[in-house]
Order: C-alpha cells, then structure tokens, then sequence
C-alpha cells in the first residue's frame, strides 16, 4: 500500500514539473518569433519590457553590413614627372683579351686576378733567346752588307776613273773604239753592284728592325687601362697568338645597353640625364646620361639598342650588375595630385570616391594625366581640398555611407544594442527578463542599431 501511494505522489509531482516546464516555455517562444519578425508584441505570460526589447532588437537587425571606415587624402598641388625604367646588366668601357704578338714559352707573369694596370705596364714575358740569336746574327749581316758597299764604291770609282782616262785617249785617237767601249761596261757594271750592295743593306737593316719589334713582342704590356677580371696563363706555359693570357677590363666608366621598344624611343634623346640603381647599393642613386641611341630598329622585335654611360670614378660599379635606369621624359611642377590609390575602375570608368560632408561618397570620373607610383596628376573632375577616398575605395559604391578612419563615429546600431542589453528590466516573471536579453543580443548584431529601450513596466502573468 505505501509502494502505490509512493508511486502515485511520484507521478502527480511530474506531471505537475512537466505542466509548468511547459507554460514557462510558450512565452520565451512567442519573444523569439516577435524578436525575429520586429513586430514588436508581448507573448503570453511576457512582459512590456520584453516586448520593448523585441522591436529594439529588430530595429537593430536591420542596419545590415554598415559604413566602411575608409582613409581619405586632400586633392593638393605638387610636383609629378614621367619617368621610362629599362633595365639590363652593366659592362665595361672597354673589355679587352690580351694575347701574346709572339708565340713562346711564358718566362714570367707580372699581375693576377684583380690587379689594376695602366695603359702600356707590363704584364708578362716570354722567352726570347732565340730571337735574341737571330738578332745578332742580322746585326752581322748589316755590317757586312756595309762593307759591301764601300767595296762597290771603290771599284765604281776605279771603273770611273778608267773610263775617263780611256776616254781622253780615244779623243786623241790613241785608243781603239773598243777598249774604251769596254771600259765604260765596267763603269756600269760597278755603278749596277753598288746599287744592288745598297739595296742589300737596306734588306738587312729591314730585317733587323723585324727582329727587334719581335723581341719588343715578347714583353707583353696592357693595351688599356683597367683590371685584370680573367688571367689565364701561368709561368712556364706555351702560348700562341691565337689565344689570351689575360682580360683586362676598363671600369673608369661602365655603360648599359638597353632595348627601347618603338613607342617610348620617341621620348628620350642622347644626352638626356639618367638615374641608376644596383642592387648592391639599396637606396643609393648613380647619375649617368643616355650617349648614343640607335636609329635603326629590329625588325623582328621593334626596339632600338640605346647606351648608357654611367661615370665611376670610385670603380664601385662593376660589369654585370644588374641596374635599372629611370629616365625622366616629362615633368610638371604645379599639377593637381591625389595619391594613386584613390584611382578605382567603375563601370569601366576611371575616377574617384570624393567623401561629402554626410559622410556619404560620390563617384566623380577625372580625367588622369603624369602617374607616378605614389601620386596621380588629374586634369580634370577633381578640385583642389576636396577629399577623395584612398584606402578602401575599391569596395565603395556611389552613395556609399562611410566612416572616415580617425573621425569619432555616428548611428552605431552596436552601442543602441548594448545600452538595451543594460536596460534594467522591472516586469514580473523570467519569461521577461530572458526577452530583454534576447533583445539585447540582436540589437548588439546591428550596426545602425536604435538607442536604449525603455525599462519594462509590471506586467500581468
């Protein structure tokens, strides 16, 4: 009998739980259905104040995404040039393979890799006794082909005086017509051998000088003045003519070769200053000028060569580094800027986000004349002091409200939420109380959010 009585107080006690589990939740229903659709209607058993809270939560709902905060900069005047960047690698004034004018074994080599040379210093030695032997030898000859000629000037002046003496006899007719015919044969022929002694002589002496240019040769000397960038013999090794013992390289000034296409040749001319950077010295600039351009273009890819000289007199530029030079084509010194940022595509227009007082933005189209990297001339569209949109215009539509990074904000549905979240609540029951806070998380959702809502008065249950 206990067990029944025990079972039946055990059931009516949950079925009275279950029944008021069941009341309790048809009000917090009805707020949310209320809060979703912003009609703003108490539920059954719910307070005013979660009513209230209900429309101040739907009112916050409907501010959507918001304003964009946004940076924006003033139109002003300033100063803006055309520049044309053409790149390339750097190369010596002159590069020059050194190679020996005689072929020989290498007796010495005076300078290594990175040395500095001068015009005319020298560089390297080969063997020459040979040529030394030959020398000597053609000094002999010469003096023989000397002595020669002093024979023949004899002999020519002893076949003269003959001849005259014959002469002189036959006039007398105390010599025969023969023998003075003989006689001046012999005055030709000694005239003829002290020709051909003298044109010996003067093979000899062709022959020695030969011999010492050859012996000059075997000093080989720097034909310019620069470094040594390659050296490519040792001592005690062969070399011939047709290969070089060493490269020297001329870095007093380094030039760059670069290919102008056909549309920009018409804006630079030769001697048109120029700046130069390398990546080897950040930030710093190197002042060279445009020396010659080329007046014939490829045919198969429309450019024309254009060097560059760029002076060096401290050698910190060297032959294949890589450069880039900036060549100013045209230059304004008062020209309307905006900062090139604030330039956005819209409806394949080009133009600008201008901010209004109402914090609102207006496209304005402009017509866009130098642009550098940092700022854009505009030549038409834009008035000096107006604020034009930069960071951020590119996810701006006209009208767009905007909230200017900086400035202290406006309509902030947030706060509307938060202060209604804070709201004391005075109605009577928990349904009302859970209804406010639920009106407080949706009005916090909104960012053009109405401000607080009102406390709640007591309610009926």
């Amino acid at each position: 009998m206990k067990k029944i009585l025990v079972i039946s107080a055990l059931v009516i006690a949950a079925a009275v739980v279950m029944y008021y589990v069941w009341f309790s939740r048809e009000p917090a229903q009805a707020a949310d259905v209320q809060a979703a659709g912003g009609a703003g209607a108490a539920g059954r058993g719910g307070g005013r104040g979660a009513a209230n809270a209900g429309r101040g939560g739907g009112r916050g709902g409907r501010g959507g995404a918001g304003p964009l905060t946004v940076e924006v900069a003033t139109a002003s005047k300033g100063s803006v040039s055309q520049q044309l960047v053409v790149v390339g690698n750097l190369i010596g004034d002159a590069t020059v393979a050194v190679v020996p004018r005689v072929g020989g074994r290498m007796q010495d080599i005076y300078v290594r890799l990175g040395d500095q040379v001068r015009r005319g210093q020298r560089i390297a030695k080969i063997e020459d006794f040979e040529l030394q032997e030959q020398l000597k030898q053609q000094e002999s000859a010469l003096e023989v082909s000397k002595a020669t000629i002093r024979q023949r000037e004899a002999d020519l002046q002893l076949a003269q005086t003959n001849a005259d003496r014959s002469r002189n006899l036959f006039a007398r007719q105390l010599l025969p017509k023969q023998t003075l015919d003989d006689t001046e044969a012999r005055y030709s022929a000694a005239v003829a051998q002290l020709d051909l002694a003298r044109a010996q002589n003067n093979q000899s002496m062709s022959r020695l000088e030969e011999l010492r240019i050859q012996v000059q040769n075997t000093t080989i000397v720097s034909p310019v003045n620069g470094f040594i960038a390659r050296r490519a013999a040792d001592p005690g090794a062969f070399v011939s003519q047709n290969a070089p013992i060493v490269d020297v390289v001329d870095i007093g000034r380094v030039r760059l070769v670069a290919n102008i296409v056909e549309k920009d040749l018409t804006q630079i001319q030769a001697g048109d200053d120029t700046r130069v950077e390398v990546d080897a010295y950040p930030g710093e600039m190197f002042v060279g000028r445009i020396a010659r351009v080329s007046p014939v273009l490829d045919p198969s890819t429309r450019t024309a060569p254009v060097e560059i000289e760029i002076p060096n007199p401290g050698f910190r530029l060297k032959p294949g580094m890589y450069a880039r030079v900036t060549v100013t084509t045209d230059q304004r010194k008062d020209a309307l800027t905006v900062p090139t940022n604030a330039l956005v595509d819209t409806g394949g227009r080009r133009g600008l986000f201008v901010a209004a007082e109402n914090d609102t933005v207006m496209f304005r189209p402009v017509t866009v004349g130098i642009e550098e990297d940092e700022r854009t001339e505009i030549l038409d569209g834009v008035e000096e002091g107006e604020r034009v949109v930069t960071t951020g215009a590119a996810a701006l539509n006209d009208g767009d409200r905007v909230i200017v990074a900086g400035a202290a904000s406006v309509n902030n549905g947030g706060s509307g939420g938060r202060a209604q979240a804070e709201g004391p609540s005075t109605s009577s029951g928990d349904g009302a109380a859970t209804e406010g806070r639920r009106g407080g998380r949706a009005g916090a959702g909104g960012r053009r959010g109405q401000g607080a809502a009102p406390a709640a008065s007591s309610g009926t249950p």
